[in-house]
């Protein structure tokens, strides 16, 4: 393997341009050619990239998005697409590519290594929802934001007796919500795997901490829950308590990225060019039991990821 790509796909998260870093530097430092790819699968198919060195990755490990950029690309889900980014990398003379991204990119880059371009995907998605790996990239870095921000909504609430909902990221995953949810001590979470009685689990939680003195509540809310503007009005009218809320949205996104988060990204793309230099792909390079490793691009995509319940309980338990 002479050259080597990177590229990052789907949403953005804090971390990948530390990932990116290590890779190009890696594999720099390893005797590789590396080439970055603009906007993910759709500058892979057009062509978009440009030789990278080591001083292309200077300063931007603290930086939050991604120096590539990204993008969704429908054209690349088709058999045509896929042959047209192979004709590129043939044409460019890439041998194996290095995916930052979810599981829609861990599609993309087990079509590319079926069609003969090696590929090694790393997990980069804030909600944590990919069942191979304990902790995806871009993570804590949006768990300490949406706590950060709680925090200072927290403020207001205080000073005015009132409830905040509020809204974080996360349409078929509670993760972000959850932890954070604990961390500021929010009185109910409502998260999309665990089915809940709003009359019971925020208004009947919010009644019974009344009645031992407490004025002002934090209820965290997954996005893919929804209703939260409906959730405010109906507290205040149940509860008397005036209520608000907030939709803290891309905020969560953005932002330089927690120590974890850089060296996460770091070791894994590190990784990821070591596997490559070995001419093995299709795989996806996680963090298990504190520990970096690698699966099949298929076993990670089959994998089943169960929500701790446990620490929902927990959560609850100790928010009263």
């Amino acid at each position: 393997m002479k050259t080597i790509g990177v590229l990052t796909s789907g949403g953005d998260a804090p971390g990948m341009n530390a990932a990116i870093r290590a890779v190009v530097r890696t594999g720099c430092e390893n005797g590789l050619r590396v080439l970055g790819i603009r906007r993910g699968y759709s500058g892979l198919i057009g062509g978009d990239m440009f030789e990278m060195n080591l001083r292309s990755v200077s300063d931007i490990i603290h930086r939050g998005g991604t120096m590539l950029y990204t993008a969704r690309c429908p054209e690349f889900k088709t058999q045509e697409g896929i042959n047209k980014a192979v004709d590129v990398c043939k044409e460019v003379g890439l041998d194996g590519i290095v995916v930052v991204g979810g599981d829609g990119s861990f599609r993309g880059a087990r079509d590319l290594s079926l069609a003969g371009i090696p590929c090694v995907a790393l997990p980069g998605t804030i909600d944590n929802d990919i069942a191979c790996t304990d902790y995806t990239i871009g993570y804590d870095t949006a768990m300490n934001t949406i706590v950060d921000m709680v925090d200072r909504i927290r403020d207001t609430t205080e000073s005015h007796d009132r409830c905040s909902v509020v809204e974080v990221m996360g349409h078929t995953a509670g993760y972000l919500a959850l932890n954070a949810g604990i961390a500021v001590g929010a009185t109910s979470i409502l998260v999309p795997e665990v089915p809940y009685d709003f009359e019971k689990d925020v208004v009947g939680r919010m009644r019974r901490t009344q009645k031992t003195g407490k004025k002002h509540f934090i209820i965290i809310v997954a996005e893919g829950i929804g209703g939260t503007m409906e959730m405010a009005e109906t507290i205040e009218r149940e509860t008397g308590v005036e209520s608000r809320t907030t939709v803290l949205g891309h905020v969560q996104r953005g932002g330089s990225p927690t120590v974890r988060d850089r060296v996460l990204a770091s070791e894994m793309g590190h990784y990821a060019v070591k596997l490559l230099m070995q001419d093995i792909g299709n795989r996806v390079v996680a963090y298990k039991k504190d520990s970096i490793v690698d699966y099949d691009i298929y076993e990670a995509l089959n994998m089943k990821k169960s929500f701790d319940m446990e620490i929902y309980k927990l959560a609850h338990e100790i928010s009263i």
